[in-house]
Parts: structure tokens; C-alpha cells; sequence
């Protein structure tokens, strides 16, 4: 992307459903003030799963270049984009789409290589995913790409088989825990496993205030990786997708803790 392309205001949002509790626009618009980019804007975008295909193809004509989508979208993303990277089809979901000057819209995971980051290194040796939605494909994705033994728990073991990898009736200790469910979201006292015993947390919810899979998580002495960290990774990758510049991490990780 050239200079003059970064100087025409573009339009951006997130698609979700529900999507009131998102922090990306706030993130998203630190990182337009951060490099000057004036006129820039992102917004929240509700959108229920019965009209999503149809409100995604009319974006472009109300002057939108791309957008994140979030739970329950990930995989109806993939499906509707003409093009795809190796890793969202590989994935089988996809959480940012940009549309091209031509109206083809193209998907790009952003979740798997933004949990890796956020992770850092060294990774733990095995690695407990709980849910089976597009998230959870991420995280397998990421996870046994760098050499980590992968095992899912999720309530329908049916949906989990699907991920390629051992499924658990029940969920078992190990390195990591990563919880890609929404438990957590709505009720503030609600976790999705027992963080005992596990000696790093990543929770992909977030909440003001924290979730207490997180507290307990802390109390146990994990290491705990919350869903702003997460965030904040895959929303940067996807900003430097659609503007070809480095993004200002400490900006929108402010913006992003700052936001309620």
C-alpha cells in the first residue's frame, strides 16, 4: 500500500453477534492516531447469523475495506470469500476480510499466528482447548504447527472430533490451557474447567474487571494470558494486513485496557 493509499479514509468494523462488549474499535482507532491516519474509522457491526452473508457482500458499497468478524461468524466468513490464505482454509475459519477494489472479498486468520505471539517462547509441551468453534480451530491450528500436543474438550463431542485432534471426555491436565469457549461472557462467576494444575491460562474471553477463570487461575499461580492480550495481537496483525505498515502495539494495548 502506498502513502496516498494510507491518506484516503478507509472504513473498517468488527461483525459479531453479540458484539456491544467489543474493544476493537476503540484499538483499532488509537492505531489511525497513531500514525496519522485521518478519517479512519471502525465501528461495531451486530450482525445475527441469519443475514450475515448478505451484510457482509453490501459492505463494500457503504464504503467498507475490510473487517473482523468475531463469535458466532469465523466460519461463515471462510465459506462466503472468494479467496482465502493457506491458514484460514487450512483453519476453516476466518476472523479478518478485506475487500478488494474489485469486490472479491478475501479471508485471513489473524487468531492462530496473534495466540502464538501473545504465547511467546518457549511453549508449553501439551496444551488443553476447550471449545471446537472457530477460535478453538485456531488454536489447534497455531498449537500443533509449533509442535504442541493438542487435546480438546468440548460439550458436543461430535463438533470437537472434527478438529483432527485427541478428544477428551472430560478435561485433563496439561502445559496450557486455552479456553476459546464464551463462558465467561455473560456471567462473571462462570469458568469452563477448573484452572488447577495448569501452569499457563490463556482466556480468550474478556470482561471489565477480568473473568474468574483468570482469578482462579491467578490464585493457583498459572500464568495467565488474558483475552485483551489476545486481542491485541490478532487486531494488530489484521491492521498491518490492511494498511502494510507495522502496527503501534503499546497504542492500541492502552486503548484496548483502557475501553469499557
Amino acid at each position: 500500500m502506498t502513502h496516498d493509499d494510507l491518506q484516503a479514509p478507509r472504513r473498517y468494523g468488527v461483525l459479531g453477534w453479540p458484539v456491544a462488549h467489543s474493544r476493537s474499535p476503540a484499538m483499532h482507532q488509537a492505531a489511525y492516531e497513531a500514525l496519522g491516519l485521518e478519517g479512519w474509522r471502525y465501528q461495531r457491526l451486530p450482525v445475527p447469523p441469519d443475514v450475515f452473508d448478505e451484510t457482509v457482500r453490501a459492505l463494500p458499497a457503504a464504503g467498507f475495506a475490510g473487517a473482523n468478524v468475531t463469535i458466532p461468524h469465523k466460519e461463515a466468513a471462510l465459506a462466503l470469500a472468494a479467496e482465502a490464505t493457506d491458514a484460514a482454509r487450512e483453519i476453516g475459519a476466518a476472523n479478518t476480510l478485506t475487500f478488494r477494489p474489485d469486490g472479491t472479498i478475501h479471508a485471513d486468520n489473524t487468531d492462530a499466528p496473534g495466540l502464538l505471539a501473545a504465547l511467546g517462547e518457549p511453549l508449553p509441551r501439551t496444551a488443553l482447548v476447550l471449545g471446537a468453534g472457530g477460535s478453538a480451530r485456531a488454536a489447534v491450528w497455531a498449537l500443533r504447527g509449533a509442535g504442541v500436543q493438542v487435546k480438546v474438550w468440548n460439550r458436543t463431542r461430535a463438533r470437537a472430533e472434527a478438529l483432527g485432534v485427541e478428544v477428551v471426555d472430560e478435561p485433563e491436565r496439561a502445559g496450557l490451557l486455552v479456553n476459546c469457549t464464551s463462558v465467561g461472557l455473560d456471567d462473571p462467576d462462570a469458568v469452563p474447567a477448573d484452572p488447577e494444575g495448569f501452569p499457563v491460562v490463556v482466556d480468550l474471553v474478556y470482561r471489565a474487571g477480568g473473568t474468574a477463570l483468570e482469578r482462579r487461575a491467578r490464585a493457583a499461580g498459572a500464568r495467565v494470558i488474558d483475552g485483551l492480550e489476545i486481542l491485541v495481537r490478532q487486531g494488530a496483525l489484521s491492521f498491518e494486513r490492511w494498511t502494510g505498515r507495522p502496527a503501534p502495539l503499546d497504542a492500541m494495548r492502552r486503548a484496548a485496557r483502557a475501553s469499557s
